[in-house]
């Protein structure tokens, strides 16, 4: 339906993203939290998973002090494992590091088209026109599917980072040291993924 003359251009609904760790209880929490405060007043729904979760566990310390710090909110949360169900309802899902990209598509084949690292989806939509490409997808998807099947298309245009520069390192149990560089190498990547995440205008 288009919008009456007028009415701002209606944004489509965000969707589901999924973030993805090992524990569920130091990096995915942390990027779950930012992006759904960036991403306030979409409609988006963040969640995260790990794929050897510390099943209810909540946020580790370290990660929850400089959480809150960036503004994030740490309440309610409760680590959970990844299952073939949870991913199926992601929309896009974000990896850690490309061992846990790897074990989500594992888990789930159907969600190897729409699942990158974090690195690898900053890298892919750094420079992208989305309004412009965006043309080329579906309107009625929501934004975030719509968004990795962009980032897919230009896979090869770009020479994949090895993962030591593209993974996200995991602070647990390294002090506060690794935590610091943790949250430093999320928000350099969030700095690109956030305004992605909002759908353009145009």
């Amino acid at each position: 339906m288009e919008a009456d003359e007028g009415e701002a251009p209606r944004r489509p609904v965000v969707g589901h993203i999924l973030v993805v760790c090992t524990g569920n209880i130091c990096r995915s929490p942390y990027i779950e939290r930012r992006l759904a405060g960036l991403l306030a007043g979409t409609g988006a729904v963040v969640s995260s998973a790990g794929t050897r979760a510390l099943v209810g566990a909540p946020i580790e310390p370290g990660s929850a002090d400089l959480l809150a710090a960036a503004g994030g909110s740490t309440a309610d949360f409760a680590a959970r494992q990844i299952s073939p169900a949870i991913l199926a309802e992601a929309d896009l899902v974000i990896a850690s590091t490309q061992l846990h990209r790897a074990e989500s598509v594992r888990v789930n084949p159907r969600v190897l088209r729409r699942t990158f690292t974090l690195g690898e989806l900053a890298d892919l939509v750094r420079d992208a026109d989305l309004a412009a490409e965006a043309a080329d997808t579906d309107p009625e998807l929501p934004w975030a599917r719509r968004l990795g099947e962009i980032a897919l298309r230009r896979r090869g245009l770009f020479r994949a980072r090895p993962a030591e520069e593209s993974d996200i390192p995991d602070p647990y149990q390294r002090g506060t040291a690794a935590y610091a560089t943790m949250a430093s190498e999320i928000e350099k990547a969030l700095l690109v993924v956030g305004p992605a995440l909002r759908p353009p205008t145009g």
